[in-house]
């Protein structure tokens, strides 16, 4: 925390580092920016509670771990980090979808099961002939479908608050309906919780993959590990699950065809400094009266 002590002895202001979620809530009411990970919850609760905060800032570019509701009506600003990690997390998006398409881990789960190649890879489909959805078009997934695009697949997005024209567009029903790869790349709203559930897996091509590094709660995560052990679907890439870390005997632990990541995504040799340094860049600004980047409240 190199970058946030310095802006600290800068401004003689005091780090505290919170070890768990309740040292972080008590801390709360005498901060004057708090500063929030995934890991932790900014609640109605809190923002009653804040006698001093300047903003909330948000490692990261999600924010559904915060109530911005109440910051609106506590007249707290908030800000997030849109853009640290978009390579990355295009990326990791990105090569989980080839993986997935070339059936990947079932070559890698025969051969630990002492098998050979069987049936693998016979119903996977080439590049060229490959039909991607690319579900929501902010910075991550344009640049996912820019990349699918490049490999020559039959590309398409959906996406009805951004404007694009350089992938073709479709309608969610028909992308969800009619894709080999769906990637997923949407906030988790009300609006999106379970946006995959078993009905949508259950009409979705025999042999399409799924990815999702967006958020946990945008596909319902049983009815997904029943589709996988049905063969209703080929695979599925994730990196990040409605309860983290995944519990012990969570369904999609014992599922086939199946990536998971411990929400990384993100990381990489130089996400941290940038991540960091765009969080101490908007404490600077909240600390000397400039206007927020990136607000969502």
């Amino acid at each position: 925390m190199e970058r946030e002590e310095a802006l600290a002895r800068e401004f003689s202001a005091r780090l505290i580092p919170a070890e768990d979620r309740d040292e972080f809530r008590a801390a709360i009411p005498e901060a004057t920016l708090v500063l929030v990970t995934p890991y932790a919850r900014v609640e109605a609760v809190d923002f009653q509670a804040m006698t001093r905060c300047l903003a909330v800032i948000r490692y990261g570019i999600g924010y559904d771990n915060i109530d911005v509701a109440a910051a609106r009506a506590a007249g707290i600003p908030v800000s997030i980090v849109p853009g640290a990690s978009s390579e990355e997390v295009a990326s990791h998006a990105f090569t989980m979808g080839l993986s997935l398409a070339r059936r990947i881990p079932q070559g890698q789960t025969a051969i630990a099961n002492g098998a050979w190649a069987g049936r693998i890879a016979y119903d996977a489909p080439r590049f060229s002939e490959l039909d991607v959805a690319v579900i929501g078009m902010g910075r991550i997934g344009a640049q996912v479908a820019r990349w699918y695009a490049g490999l020559g697949c039959n590309t398409r997005a959906f996406d009805p608050f951004v404007t694009f024209d350089d992938i073709p567009k479709a309608s969610l029903i028909e992308l969800l309906e009619q894709s080999d790869v769906i990637s997923l790349h949407v906030p988790l709203t009300e609006g999106t919780r379970n946006l995959v559930d078993a009905n949508v897996l259950n009409r979705m091509r025999t042999g399409a993959v799924i990815v999702n590094v967006s958020r946990g709660g945008l596909i319902d995560e049983a009815a997904l590990a029943q589709a996988l052990h049905s063969g209703q679907i080929a695979g599925a890439g994730l990196d990040t699950f409605v309860t983290e870390p995944l519990s012990g005997d969570h369904p999609l632990r014992h599922a086939p065809n199946v990536i998971m990541t411990p929400h990384v995504a993100w990381r990489s040799n130089r996400a941290v400094e940038s991540l960091q340094g765009s969080v101490v860049d908007r404490c600077r600004q909240a600390l000397t009266g400039q206007q927020l980047s990136d607000l969502v409240s």
